[in-house]
């Protein structure tokens, strides 16, 4: 091999160390020519630890760059130099053969943090949520090298910042941001709140056009509320109010980032939600508000939306229920009486639970059924009774917690963006009068309606007797003496019987935000993007056309993330669903076995 090549001799390495890297060229030769003197210094750290040897730098100035071997008598050394007239460097002198055994453990100094960041930048951009510990187990395996923890957690950190800028510069391009939002989608709400001399970020609130038009004209009148904390390097918390489409999928609303979770913010955030519907809500049917209702969304309820529903979300009264009382059996009576239609249907599970234990009592007088019992409660549920926004919100919440604020927020529009589309397109291919999942429930009601008598009483009132009870049934009303039609917004089997018995359509006594017309006019509107970060006004610049200026900078909020790693909530797939039914021996009337495989003796 020539002399200006760089030789590494079989003997010179402990193999075991040695990992092929085909993506570095591992060679050198005089004249060989760099962009820049930082191209060269990483160029030369690569090979140094694809090599394994440790790299001493002699000089390093904007005119040359001179480094050797650092094992004492080994003659290896390289010298790069300014080319005149030009921003390039070149290989000037080339001493390319080790004589030392090169470095045979797997600590290498040349292995910084800003390698780190380099050698991970492209999985940190396909997969924000690379772990450190994934981060140094796949440099040991590719290069040989072993790095810390702390190494690997804040190269990946610095990689981050490269590919989506820092934190800081997060809260800086807000009011940029927002004017982007408000500029390329007209009719959008996206605003901005800083506190203090300083300005530190406080608020931010964003709903999209498409949404609010989608949600006023063809969603049924429900709104979820939740909030997520965020774990990111300033903390804060993600609030959303999100409704429910026809086909029973989550609707993103508005969305909010606050510093923290407070009454004043959730009074603030309820206030925004209130001017973006405006006059809307005189117009639409009472809403239902769906939260664990806290005080402070119960207050920010209260005082924006005072003719409101405001009910608890199941899965948490259940959870409360089940983790207070510790009783399977208990549990599922109690899910009976959630479900119950009737108050007297109600009550006599009430009584079932209290020959069980008078501990219930107490417990009822803290979650009034009002707020929770379908006999009690006085909104309109349309058979939608958990938050399926507290689970959107913790996937949000770790997919996004290592993003700047900006970049989180277009990470939520363009996953909002994406559901349009796809919604939008399969909305188009369905041909029948009501969504796949009303199809679904009408279709079960007509099968069931065969087993009952009709009694006509006159051209809009019916009498449905089965073995078990009589129904009353107007079909002008679209009410239902069993309380199912007017409460999840589609006809029972009583009124199926009714409408089948006089020549009509069942489909079409469903509530209009079950079509597939109301569908579609929920996704018929476009998410437009914003333009990338470069095309923004900084602030302190004029908008074009003699606009207002976006005159402020935003500075992050005084909050920090504490030190060590913060702890996970889990939030399990079981807890999203209602519990399985315990099966009760009919023998001898224990839980968990059934009477055929029963082997107590009688």
């Amino acid at each position: 091999m020539a002399d200006h090549a760089l030789v590494v001799s079989d003997a010179s390495l402990d193999h075991s160390l040695v990992v092929s890297d085909a993506s570095v060229d591992h060679s050198l030769v005089i004249g060989q020519e760099f962009p820049d003197v930082e191209t060269c210094r990483r160029t030369l750290k690569d090979i140094a630890i694809a090599l394994h040897f440790d790299l001493r730098i002699v000089k390093s100035d904007r005119s040359r760059f001179i480094a050797k071997c650092s094992k004492e008598g080994c003659p290896w050394r390289v010298h790069v130099a300014k080319c005149p007239g030009v921003p390039t460097f070149s290989i000037r002198t080339l001493h390319g053969v080790h004589t030392c055994e090169g470095v045979r453990n797997c600590h290498h100094q040349q292995a910084s943090i800003g390698w780190v960041a380099r050698s991970v930048e492209q999985r940190v951009r396909d997969n924000p949520q690379y772990k450190p510990k994934e981060i140094l187990q796949d440099i040991r395996d590719q290069h040989g090298v072993a790095v810390s923890y702390m190494q690997a957690w804040r190269g990946k950190e610095r990689s981050m910042a490269a590919l989506h800028g820092t934190f800081e510069e997060g809260y800086r391009l807000l009011p940029g941001y927002c004017e982007q939002i408000r500029k390329t989608n007209p009719g959008s709400i996206a605003s901005v709140f800083a506190t203090g001399q300083e300005n530190c970020f406080q608020r931010l609130f964003i709903s999209f056009r498409a949404s609010i038009y989608g949600f006023i004209n063809a969603c049924r009148p429900l709104l979820e509320l939740d909030k997520a904390h965020l774990k990111g390097k300033y903390l804060g918390t993600l609030l959303c109010a999100a409704a429910v489409d026809a086909d029973d999928a989550l609707f993103p609303l508005a969305i909010a980032i606050v510093d923290t979770e407070s009454d004043e913010n959730w009074m603030w955030f309820m206030s925004e939600l209130r001017k973006l519907l405006g006059v809307n809500t005189d117009n639409m049917p009472r809403l239902t508000i769906l939260s664990e209702r806290q005080s402070g969304i119960v207050e920010a309820v209260e005082t924006h939306f005072p003719s409101a529903s405001h009910g608890f979300c199941l899965r948490f009264i259940s959870e409360n229920f089940r983790d207070t009382f510790k009783n399977t059996k208990l549990v599922n009576i109690f899910w009976n009486a959630v479900y119950a239609l009737t108050a007297v249907e109600f009550e006599s599970k009430i009584t079932e639970m209290i020959e069980i234990s008078q501990d219930v009592i107490p417990w009822f007088k803290g979650f009034p059924p009002q707020l929770w019992a379908v006999a009690y409660f006085d909104g309109v549920r349309y058979g939608h009774f958990s938050l399926g926004v507290t689970e959107l919100l913790y996937k949000w919440a770790l997919e996004c917690h290592e993003l700047p604020i900006v970049q989180m927020m277009e990470h939520i529009r363009l996953q909002l963006t994406s559901w349009f589309d796809e919604r939008r397109n399969m909305g188009m291919r369905w041909t029948s009068i009501l969504v796949p999942s009303a199809e679904k429930r009408i279709l079960e009601a007509i099968a069931d309606a065969h087993c009952y008598q009709v009694l006509r009483a006159n051209e809009i009132e019916f009498e449905i007797v089965s073995t078990e009870r009589t129904n009353i049934v107007d079909i002008r009303s679209r009410v239902c003496s069993c309380r199912r039609w007017q409460l999840y917004g589609l006809p029972c089997a009583h009124a199926a019987a009714a409408l089948i018995s006089c020549g009509q359509n069942a489909h079409l006594f469903a509530e209009p935000c079950f079509t597939v017309a109301s569908y579609r006019d929920t996704y018929s509107q476009m998410i437009n993007p914003v333009p990338d970060k470069r095309h923004w006004k900084e602030p302190g610049e004029g908008a074009e056309g003699g606009g207002a200026k976006v005159d402020i900078t935003i500075r992050p909020p005084k909050t920090r993330r504490p030190p060590g790693r913060p702890k996970k909530k889990v939030l399990r797939v079981e807890n999203f669903k209602r519990p399985k039914r315990v099966v009760q021996c009919g023998r001898c009337h224990m839980l968990g076995h059934s009477q055929k495989k029963c082997t107590m003796q009688m």
